[in-house]
């Protein structure tokens, strides 16, 4: 039982063990790691030049010898600073280095504080009355944004031990005459050491530490819980259409299954000609960069004109517009895309055939009318998608590309739709009366977008 129990308090100041996080998330972490210690180095060399400007413009009463620990000490640290701060730059630092350099930070603040006396020629007992104690807790603090507990710890107990070493220099150093006192008056007003004060100082410097560190565990578990939430968002959004995951996002309450709207939209269907027998005449792996390739090309080309790719359905290709996000023109834009699609299909068909490599046609329909946007599925699995007789009669009008021998249709009122919001085409559009689509109980008009 004590060692679970010490277990859990090593998780939870330390977070748990990155080893079992996915290597990814483990890069990210240390990425973050590594800007901290960035940080941490241009905070301490802001604080450098800071003692340094000060000690510069200070009066000065010691010479010679009692006058070389502090600029020593400073010329130290800023070279410690220098390298630490160009380390990081050019590599990760290992943990003994930043061990190494809180022992070290740390060390040079006291013998800065310790050189007090001989500085302006008082006992041993005047530096412990320095207020300079008070950047302990800034050195201290420095080591929070690493959100590593163990160097915030680490730091606490250097400057605690220093410290009491400190005070155990006072005592020794003049054995007659070590200056002790319990007047707290005298304390104050002379050179007198009250050791109740300085333990104190101690107790403080520990418990801040603790305090510190306890914040910084709990920091480092939300760190750990946002950065995996964080690459796994960010992976997931590659499954949906980049308006879908902010929808998501940005919903306030929890989406469930049926939640849904009305929207004027258009919607594009899209395929590849043949693709079936293709398929099953070609190896596995030519196939899949086959349809990468088809996608990797049209997929750009509908968000570039404001569509959203509701699903992939094999070698086809469904999306919406004015779906996922509320448009004034979703039907001038799906045929702006449209047109976009088809001459950078038929560039490609050139070059793929040019290639010696399998150049499967390009097929598109568009619908405009009012489509259903929600959620569907159950609990364990949703799926937000377009659906109604809209989205049915562009999957139709595809299909139809094969009997009239097009590449892309439209119905002409989505076409005339398109137009009255703006849709200016490329040529003259050819019109065919009264025909019949399969799926569809009623002859209507078509217009040939691309043959």
């Amino acid at each position: 039982m004590p060692i679970a129990r010490l277990a859990n308090l090593r998780s939870f100041l330390f977070g748990p063990a990155t080893a079992s996080l996915p290597q990814r998330v483990q890069d990210a972490i240390r990425q973050q790691q590594d800007q901290s210690e960035r940080l941490t180095g241009w905070i301490q060399l802001a604080v450098v030049l800071l003692f340094g400007t000060l000690w510069a413009i200070s009066p000065k009463t010691a010479t010679g010898l009692r006058a070389l620990p502090v600029p020593a000490a400073l010329a130290a640290y800023l070279v410690l600073t220098l390298v630490r701060l160009v380390w990081s730059y050019r590599r990760r630092l290992p943990d003994w280095s930043l061990a190494l350099s809180v022992v070290f930070d740390m060390g040079l603040l006291l013998v800065v504080i310790w050189s007090f006396h001989l500085t302006y020629h008082q006992p041993p007992s005047f530096y412990l009355k320095a207020p300079t104690v008070l950047y302990i807790f800034l050195f201290i603090g420095l080591r929070a944004l690493r959100f590593d507990a163990r160097f915030v710890l680490l730091a606490g107990l250097v400057a605690a031990a220093g410290w009491g070493l400190m005070i155990l220099y006072v005592v020794l150093a003049e054995p007659g005459n070590p200056m002790i006192t319990r007047d707290y008056v005298a304390y104050l007003t002379s050179n007198s050491v009250l050791l109740g004060a300085e333990f104190d100082k101690i107790i403080t410097i520990l418990t801040f530490s603790v305090i510190l560190a306890v914040a910084i565990g709990r920091a480092k578990q939300l760190l750990l819980r946002a950065v995996t939430e964080g690459l796994a968002a960010r992976e997931l959004s590659r499954f949906f259409d980049a308006g879908v995951a902010a929808r998501i996002k940005g919903a306030e309450q929890s989406i469930q299954a049926g939640m849904g709207e009305l929207r004027d939209a258009a919607v594009l269907s899209l395929d590849l000609r043949g693709f079936t027998k293709l398929a099953s005449e070609r190896p596995p792996d030519e196939t899949v960069r086959l349809l990468s390739d088809y996608q990797a090309l049209l997929v750009p080309l509908i968000q570039q004109h404001g569509g959203a790719v509701d699903k992939f359905l094999g070698d086809g290709i469904l999306a919406s517009f004015g779906a996922v996000s509320e448009s004034a023109r979703p039907a001038a834009e799906a045929l702006e895309a449209l047109d976009a699609i088809m001459a950078a299909a038929r560039q490609w068909q050139s070059d793929r055939g040019a290639a010696g490599l399998p150049a499967p046609r390009v097929n598109g329909a568009m619908a405009a009318g009012q489509v259903l946007f929600g959620a569907i599925g159950d609990a364990s699995r949703l799926e937000y998608t377009v659906i109604g007789d809209t989205v049915n009669l562009a999957s139709k009008l595809e299909k139809q590309n094969k009997v009239v021998g097009c590449a892309a249709l439209a119905d002409g009122s989505s076409y005339d739709l398109a137009l009255a919001q703006g849709y200016r085409p490329p040529a003259e559009r050819r019109r065919l009366a009264d025909q019949m689509v399969a799926g569809v109980p009623h002859p209507m008009e078509l217009v040939i977008l691309s043959s």
